[in-house]
């Protein structure tokens, strides 16, 4: 097997397709389809979303410095496609999708009741990249649906959530686990 040079694009592929949640009141409320994001620090935690200044959810988030990153799953899939592709300058995207908004507890922006897993962030930083400015945030919040938390673990199965990702224009399904931190080396948590 040989390694080529090949550049589509700089993205690292797959990536996690998200809609981020923005406002500070139910009528200002909208939502954008995201696939750069990531978690930077896990103390504190802190995570991070990069978004195009010419996106009708920008002046939003740079208003109220914060918004909420919420996990798609394959039942999503089509409203968070059409997320991404429809401006909220032109739609109500609430009342075209069906998701459903719930207000968030830690900060003003809501979650989507739909989502498995929703993360309320509060703004410290913007950094200007060029195409995107990168919203370097704190974790001020977690909301996970019980129904994807092991009752024993209290963990986060993501296998029963049907997550997404995303990678080069498709939108792929997550599939099964197939180790856990440290089975090569058969390590105990």
């Amino acid at each position: 097997m040989s390694k080529i040079s090949w550049r589509p694009g700089t993205q690292v592929y797959p990536i996690p397709a998200v809609i981020v949640t923005c406002g500070d009141t139910p009528q200002n409320w909208n939502m954008l389809t995201i696939a750069w994001t990531g978690t930077i620090c896990s103390d504190p935690p802190m995570c991070y979303i990069s978004v195009r200044p010419e996106r009708a959810s920008y002046p939003q988030i740079v208003k109220n410095m914060e918004y909420t990153i919420n996990l798609t799953t394959k039942d999503m899939a089509f409203a968070t496609d059409w997320v991404g592709v429809r401006s909220g300058k032109d739609f109500n995207k609430w009342e075209k999708t069906g998701l459903t908004p719930l207000p968030g507890e830690k900060v003003a922006s809501p979650t989507i009741l739909e989502s498995p897993l929703s993360i309320e962030c509060r703004v410290k930083e913007i950094m200007k990249l060029g195409t995107h400015d990168m919203f370097i945030s704190d974790v001020l919040n977690v909301r996970v649906d019980s129904r994807f938390l092991d009752p024993e673990t209290g963990k986060f199965e993501m296998e029963k959530a049907d997550l997404i990702a995303y990678s080069h224009g498709f939108y792929h399904e997550l599939g099964a686990a197939i180790g856990k931190f440290g089975f090569s080396v058969k390590k105990r948590r």
